[in-house]
């Protein structure tokens, strides 16, 4: 096992206008599960193949275990990768799928045959080493691709989106197998996914990117509770944080017709910065029915029912000077609840937000306001 760290690295694709990383520093402490997630073209896969060198750094450090690994072949790095498409040899058995690069190694046949079995147990692959991955299913495959990774006992797994390819119900068992997997074996791992719900499930902590720079680093849920910036709030939970643009009138933000007061240090930043205006987010979970008078007015626009739970998508009803003056448009809320007597379609509402769970974000640099 092994540390990783990441000293001011960055990536510029020659033709690019920016670059793919941008002086990344980050830490993965020895034994941790470190998630990269974000938008497609983030700079997370590209992150995770410097570590691997498949990709050049043009600046800055990547420490292996505390050595310097920045300019090592591949070879070198004892690490060990998963890929997206499972990079199995069609003409191979399992075993022998999971012996190659031990093979390769000079390990001796005893030993390949000790680790091949060791990790077959491990994977439940044992009634599966005879055959060959035509004859699998997607969910076996990645698992003989986790194997290959496991018999190499690296100090660092690598995994590139590696449940991609399976559908969701598989995803669902198969992420609980990786990350059982993980803590069984201690090895410190980074894991890269699009998958905030992935990304959440199972990191340690998460590492959130976003235009090649990282955006946030920590537990999953210390991002759900107090994101750094707006990026973060709308990426991390399902359905995404509310946002919406909200006037300040003294100490309190306008929520429609509803003034939510906000901790005075939030309002203090944003009038020194010139603002008139911050944005507010809140969780639809946070988000209540209220009766005659309460909060504000919306529009109820679709009802998922699913199962225990309902969302309720709404349009918020602006008062109308701020309708007329066009100052503000009319905005969509998620809220949470009950699927029992949840109203109907194009029925008037009104909504309710705790002031202590509301989050408020500067409207010019998107990062959250002091508290």
């Amino acid at each position: 096992m092994a540390a990783v760290e990441f000293i001011s690295v960055a990536r510029h694709y020659p033709g690019s206008d920016r670059p793919a990383v941008d002086a990344l520093d980050l830490q993965v402490a020895d034994g941790e599960f470190l998630v990269l997630v974000g938008p497609s073209g983030c700079g997370k896969s590209t992150t995770l193949r410097m570590v691997a060198g498949l990709e050049p750094v043009d600046s800055g450090q990547i420490l292996i275990g505390g050595k310097d690994a920045t300019n090592l072949a591949p070879k070198d790095r004892d690490i060990a990768m998963v890929f997206q498409n499972y990079a199995l040899y069609p003409h191979m058995s399992v075993a022998d799928n999971m012996a190659f690069s031990l093979k390769i190694s000079g390990v001796p046949k005893g030993e390949r045959h000790r680790r091949i079995h060791e990790a077959a147990r491990l994977l439940d692959l044992e009634p599966y080493l005879e055959r060959k991955p035509k004859a699998l299913s997607g969910g076996q495959r990645q698992r003989v691709a986790m194997g290959r990774a496991v018999v190499r006992e690296p100090q660092v797994f690598l995994m590139d989106e590696p449940l991609s390819n399976l559908d969701a119900k598989l995803r669902v068992s198969t992420r609980t197998q990786i990350a059982s997997l993980r803590r069984r074996l201690g090895v410190t791992t980074i894991y890269v996914t699009h998958d905030q719900v992935e990304a959440m499930t199972m990191g340690d902590r998460v590492a959130v990117f976003a235009g090649g720079r990282l955006c946030q680093v920590g537990s999953p849920q210390e991002l759900y509770e107090k994101p750094a910036n707006v990026f973060v709030a709308g990426f991390i939970g399902s359905p995404a944080m509310n946002l919406i643009p909200a006037p300040l009138h003294q100490g309190n933000a306008q929520i429609g017709e509803a003034l939510i007061p906000l901790p005075r240090a939030s309002v203090q930043a944003a009038l020194e910065a010139g603002s008139t205006s911050v944005t507010v987010g809140f969780r639809p979970e946070t988000v209540k029915i209220a009766g005659d008078g309460e909060g504000f007015s919306a529009t109820v626009d679709l009802v998922e029912i699913l199962g225990s739970d309902a969302y309720l998508y709404a349009t918020m009803i602006l008062p109308e000077s701020d309708r007329s003056s066009g100052t503000l448009q009319d905005t969509a809320v998620i809220a949470r609840i009950s699927p029992r007597n949840a109203p109907r379609k194009t029925e008037k509402i009104r909504l309710r937000v705790n002031a202590e769970e509301i989050h408020a974000f500067s409207r010019e640099t998107g990062q959250r306001l002091p508290t």
